[in-house]
């Protein structure tokens, strides 16, 4: 069934990311995969600068003592252009909590997903847009 396998993807894409595992998180996009977010002056693209996006995003939480949780709601997947392409709209809520403090919602934003299934039969990003809700 295709809907729990996307669930899994978004979990572990999040997962991933909050944990430190930069390559897990760029692995969760194709090769040439596209991140585009407006909280970052500019878009990245390959596996390449996914990863070193992904470790920066970690060491920064790191740095202030503060734990970050990607949570991925309300996935809506629709069709793409054939049977191994699809676009996926979500939210994603980013939730940091400080060593000792109170957990905070940073922010609240919509994602826009274009999936491709790989060769192997795994779906991955193809290219992630981020719209921020403030």
């Amino acid at each position: 069934m295709l809907v729990p396998e996307l669930e899994r993807l978004y979990a572990r894409q999040s997962r991933s990311i909050d944990s430190g595992d930069a390559a897990g998180w760029a692995a969760t996009f194709t090769g040439d995969g596209e991140f585009h977010s407006p909280s970052y002056a500019e878009a990245r693209t390959g596996t390449a600068a996914l990863v070193a996006f992904a470790q920066e995003y970690y060491e920064r939480g790191l740095e202030t003592g503060t734990t970050s949780r990607h949570v991925v709601t309300n996935v809506d997947v629709e069709p793409g252009r054939d049977a191994d392409h699809l676009v996926a709209h979500a939210y994603l809520q980013i939730v940091a909590t400080p060593r000792g403090g109170e957990s905070r919602l940073v922010r609240l934003t919509t994602l826009t997903d274009d999936l491709v299934r790989g060769p192997d039969g795994h779906w991955r990003f193809a290219v992630r847009r981020v719209t921020r809700d403030d």
